[in-house]
């Protein structure tokens, strides 16, 4: 993969769901940021996939961070959110795109949507 270092122009914000007790007792899921890093954001092209999730209103992107111990943290279920434009995203899916390369441990690619309920 390229050096994608100059690519990262975006801040994102992640955020995880926690289980928040109020004063009564009751309970609720409620978000929560964790930490916020540079990233790479870009449509995702093509595909039935990605056609049929833009008929249903919702528009798959990859998001690119780099491995540290922070975005090791992040898995299925996470939201990803542009700290500029408040835009935000539900991660399905975190990979290392260069598992079998010298660059394996550089980054992260995750498969994030946004326009899906979270």
């Amino acid at each position: 993969m390229p050096n994608l270092a100059p690519a990262l122009r975006e801040r994102v914000t992640f955020a995880r769901r926690v289980t928040i007790t109020d004063a009564y007792g009751a309970t609720r899921g409620d978000w929560v940021d964790q930490f916020t890093v540079a990233a790479r954001i870009q449509p995702r092209l093509g595909g039935e996939t990605v056609i049929a999730a833009r008929l249903q209103g919702a528009q798959p992107v990859s998001i690119t961070v780099r491995q540290s111990a922070y975005t090791r943290e992040i898995d299925e279920g996470w939201r990803a959110m542009n700290a500029r434009s408040g835009v935000v995203y539900a991660v399905h899916s975190l990979i290392d795109p260069d598992e079998h390369t010298a660059d394996h441990g550089k980054f992260f690619e995750m498969l994030c949507e946004t326009g899906v309920a979270a």
